[in-house]
């Protein structure tokens, strides 16, 4: 329960999916408590000292219909009205050359690479962070580089698998505006717990303007660029608009307007910045980036500086 909070609670649908994923849990929920309300009632009834007895043939009538055929009924009631859910839970994923907001989503250890590609314009990088329009169906496409990885919004829909080796498409159709926490659900390494990432549905011409801005190269000329790229992070992060152009690690050209840090291990400050960069083995058990702890403090806080304003 301490987990259902708004951010990524199922119980506050923000999407289409979500509202009817929403409405079957509480008519599975109602249903099981009239159920136990009934079993109870009858538990107290039977309870009573002072009863009349029943014959064998009223209490086999009671056995068959208040064991057998009505259980069976609710639940076959249940079980009809769950599977007629099915079409609207995974509605047909776009065609590549469909006019729908296409989103590229590939797991990685311990991130999330986001790939962008708008039906009229190029494809637009980012990491650990998705967006979509509100009121717009969205197509994704999952995959993954290295393990199993689960992609889940619960306040948008349901989950599905990021397979290495496959690639795994559905949409999704967010109804209301809002931000929130994604989890990846399935294991995946000792940082399974610290990989998240942040959600964020926003009405069409919001996103339009972000998605155009996200498309955009990087202002340079701040200090922390030149320590950045003779301490070698351009050859793992890309950085547009600079000599950084490294894609083994996240695209870092727009850092600053990310929700967190470290795929949801850090809020995004400087200080948090800082830190990844000194000791990312320590926030986040089992990354592939080396630490930088030995680089004098001052490169540090410049790098630090430096990235926390890429908006």
């Amino acid at each position: 329960m301490a987990g259902c909070s708004d951010a990524q609670s199922v119980l506050n649908p923000h999407g289409a999916e979500a509202e009817s994923i929403a409405l079957l849990f509480w008519i599975t929920a109602i249903g099981g408590a009239l159920i136990w309300l009934a079993v109870v009632g009858a538990l107290i009834y039977a309870g009573r000292r002072h009863r009349k007895p029943y014959s064998q043939a009223s209490a086999a009538r009671l056995v068959l219909w208040a064991g057998a055929v009505v259980p069976s009924i609710l639940l076959a009631v249940l079980l009809g009205y769950a599977l007629a859910l099915i079409p609207d839970l995974r509605p047909l994923a776009a065609s590549a050359d469909d006019d729908r907001l296409h989103i590229e989503v590939i797991g990685e250890q311990f991130w999330w690479r986001v790939i962008y590609h708008p039906p009229d314009g190029q494809p637009v990088v980012s990491a650990n962070e998705v967006r979509l329009p509100v009121g717009e169906r969205v197509t994704f496409s999952l995959k993954s580089t290295d393990v199993i990885h689960s992609f889940w919004i619960p306040p948008l829909g349901g989950k599905m698998d990021m397979i290495p080796g496959r690639t795994n498409t559905f949409s999704l159709k967010a109804t209301k505006a809002g931000i929130f926490r994604s989890p990846c659900t399935e294991f995946c390494g000792p940082s399974h717990a610290l990989m998240a990432f942040t959600a964020v549905a926003m009405k069409p011409g919001r996103f339009d303007r972000w998605l155009a801005n996200e498309g955009k190269e990087a202002v340079n000329g701040k200090p922390g660029l030149k320590p950045f790229l003779a301490n070698g992070c351009g050859a793992c992060h890309a950085i547009r608009g600079t000599e950084a152009d490294g894609a083994v690690g996240p695209d870092l050209t727009h850092l600053a307007s990310r929700k967190t840090l470290a795929a949801g291990s850090l809020p995004n400050t400087e200080d948090a910045i800082a830190r990844f960069i000194a000791e990312p083995d320590e926030v986040k058990p089992g990354v592939r980036m080396p630490a930088f702890g030995m680089l004098p403090q001052d490169e540090i806080d410049a790098i630090a500086a430096y990235l926390a304003r890429l908006e």
